[in-house]
């Protein structure tokens, strides 16, 4: 069964696909971020991230959009993200 089927998913691959992250404010959670999205996404560079501290400055948030090619491939990119130790939240 192919996975890419309208039928099966509302997204169309390839296409740019946005993600955040949130994590504690830390002086390499973005670099960190960038070398786990790197191994789903190898043409993924930090131009393609956004960072905005939280009010406080406890937290950080990312987003960075990636070139999703498969479900798959954003299933494996979100339980990566989500098994980080330095990850809150991936949405």
């Amino acid at each position: 069964m192919d996975s890419n089927k309208p039928a099966d998913s509302l997204i169309e691959y390839p296409c740019d696909f946005p993600i955040k992250i949130m994590g504690p404010t830390h002086e390499a959670f973005a670099q960190t971020m960038v070398e786990v999205i790197v191994l789903h996404d190898p043409e993924f560079h930090a131009g393609k991230m956004e960072m905005r501290p939280s009010s406080k400055g406890a937290y950080i948030g990312l987003t960075v959009t990636v070139r999703a090619t498969s479900r798959e491939q954003l299933d494996n990119l979100y339980r990566a993200l989500s098994a980080h130790p330095m990850v809150k939240v991936v949405l």
